[in-house]
């Protein structure tokens, strides 16, 4: 076989553009981490004094200036915490109205029917912004199973070097990035602005909704009330959490065909759907005003998301 010179040198090329992205990828990569500054030490430059700044995180988190959440709809307070969003009334207002008249003009200039233009208003204004919101409280959980135990051990680390409790707290606030930063910071400035230590880990724990930092929170209250090794009981709670995140890795893989077979399966008809309407217009809109057609449409479409409910509940495996 005769020697290809070009080829040898189109590979020694591709080689050295593929060496210099990833050389580039991993630059960009640490100097954007070594630039992330938790939200909590962004608003302390801000403001002065720690009472300013605990009331101004609490607003920003939807609560109430002394740490309350809203009574009406508890529901989608709880949302909006755990979503971990700065909160604006005003400006949320305006993104879910300008929602709702997309999703009603989208679908008045997809049907020309008026009647069905309001059953784009409620899902442009209702059910997309509490998906994004039921999304972003999702990822901000992820991200706090995933950060808790890395946070555990800076604070066992601080208490071996004979730290006392709130300041191996506010180390993690200072150290690590958000999620996981922020609520750590939060918690050591409502101990310096009066809370015990036991209040500032429950509030916390209520922010976060989540069952690792729920179990640090008890862990911290037990051993308020009855004393005993701190540090041991934290080393064992970070070993806790670390198997725990481990066992919803292994679920996570187990249920990866079921739900890779209910995303095939939801999303097959709609594109057969989309296909027809570009290649045969008339194929249903010669009949699509049929009563019959109709009403067939609508129990299908209502057979696909019981069907959908079904396989959720089958794939949904909580730890």
């Amino acid at each position: 076989m005769p020697f290809d010179g070009n080829l040898v040198f189109m590979i020694l090329v591709f080689a050295a553009v593929f060496a210099a992205a990833q050389g580039l990828i991993g630059l960009v990569a640490v100097a954007t981490q070594k630039r992330r500054v938790n939200q909590r030490l962004k608003m302390a430059d801000k403001v002065d004094g720690i009472s300013a700044l605990v009331v101004e995180l609490r607003k920003q988190r939807g609560l109430t200036a002394a740490g309350g959440r809203a009574e009406r709809l508890r529901w989608l307070s709880d949302m909006i915490i755990a979503s971990g969003l700065v909160y604006d009334q005003r400006k949320w207002l305006t993104y879910v109205a300008g929602a709702a008249l997309t999703g009603a003009a989208a679908l008045l200039m997809l049907t020309k029917q008026p009647i069905l233009a309001l059953a784009g208003l409620v899902l442009g204004g209702a059910v997309a912004p509490l998906m994004f919101l039921k999304f972003k409280a999702g990822r901000r959980a992820a991200a706090l199973g995933h950060q808790l135990p890395q946070a555990l051990e800076v604070i066992i680390r601080s208490l071996e070097a004979g730290h006392p409790v709130p300041t191996a707290i506010a180390l993690v606030g200072r150290e690590m990035v958000d999620p996981i930063g922020s609520e750590f910071g939060m918690a050591a400035d409502e101990i310096a602005y009066g809370a015990t230590l036991e209040q500032a880990v429950e509030r916390m724990s209520e922010r976060c909704q989540h069952p690792d930092v729920d179990l640090f929170a008890a862990t911290v209250r037990l051993q308020e009330r009855t004393g005993g090794n701190l540090t041991g009981l934290l080393k064992l709670n970070a070993s806790t959490v670390r198997e725990r995140h481990k066992m919803r890795l292994k679920i996570k893989a187990a249920s990866s065909e079921g739900r890779a077979s209910a995303l095939i399966l939801t999303l097959a008809p709609f594109i057969a759907l989309g296909f027809i309407m570009i290649s045969s217009p008339n194929f249903y809109g010669d009949v699509i005003h049929e009563p019959f057609v109709q009403m067939g449409l609508g129990v299908l479409g209502f057979w696909m998301f019981l069907g959908n409910l079904v396989m959720r509940r089958m794939i949904d495996m909580r730890l």
